[in-house]
């Protein structure tokens, strides 16, 4: 189970990494010509750059606590933010009427979750 919380953090972890090198480098007009990022054409250069950095924090916050061994209890206590990140995420996406990313941001939240209570309860670190 702890292989598979690694690899579950990790996944997300590179998930979030992109999202969010790319939410706070790439011009607001390209991201609004992506498919799938026609929602930042509405939001505001400093809304998502804040998203940006939300993301590049839950990639630090799932894997860095745990691997340094410096406050590991912040990694189910980052998965448990990205849920909420992807729950809004999700809602984005079905306003817009995009299914797939609807799809998409629910996985994310399964496995967002996943970490959450594999961690909290069922595989925590230990100090």
């Amino acid at each position: 189970m702890n292989l598979a919380l690694w690899i579950a953090a990790g996944l997300l972890a590179a998930v979030s990494l992109t999202g969010g090198i790319t939410k706070t480098l790439v011009p607001k007009e390209k991201l609004a010509a992506l498919k799938g990022g026609e929602w930042t054409g509405h939001a505001s250069r400093g809304f998502i750059r804040t998203i940006g950095v939300l993301e590049l924090l839950g990639a630090v916050g799932l894997t860095l606590p745990a691997v340094l061994d410096i406050a590991p209890f912040m990694v189910p206590v980052t998965a448990v933010c990205w849920v909420l990140l992807m729950v809004g995420a999700t809602i984005i996406h079905v306003r817009l009427g995009q299914p797939r990313l609807v799809v998409v941001n629910l996985g994310y939240v399964a496995l967002a979750a996943f970490i959450a209570w594999g961690r909290f309860g069922l595989e925590p670190f230990t100090g």
